[in-house]
């Protein structure tokens, strides 16, 4: 199998409303590191890669023949708590505040301002 340097072998790809917003905060709440970063004349986002942890998520800002949609993701982070607060402070929108859940993670949820649904975990000791 052969993927691009930097690359995970199965990465997530969302077609997201705003996709310089939804980078912008994946950076800041999450340490994101942009890898790839293609802009259309027009400025929107043709194409970013962007590594989270070990992971990549690809993003694009949606088309007329490619529309926008929303996601659920899962991140693992070493606080939820901190990662969760941060989320806040930039914007985004509770959807449930962290708590031990019975398959071994303390998780919570919020959704940015594309719709996106980021679930927040770390794994309980």
């Amino acid at each position: 199998m052969t993927q691009r340097e930097g690359h995970s072998t199965v990465s997530v790809y969302m077609m997201a409303f705003e996709a310089p917003r939804i980078i912008d905060f994946i950076e800041d709440v999450f340490g994101g590191q942009t890898l790839i970063r293609q802009n259309r004349d027009d400025g929107s986002v043709l194409h970013a890669s962007i590594r989270i942890g070990d992971s990549v998520v690809m993003i694009s800002d949606g088309t007329d023949h490619f529309p926008s949609f929303p996601v659920w993701l899962h991140v693992y982070v070493g606080d939820v708590d901190a990662v969760y607060a941060k989320a806040l402070e930039h914007g985004a929108e509770s959807v449930q505040k962290p708590e031990d859940n019975a398959d071994g993670d303390r998780r919570g949820g919020v959704r940015d301002s594309a719709g996106n649904t980021w679930w927040i975990a770390s794994a309980l000791p």
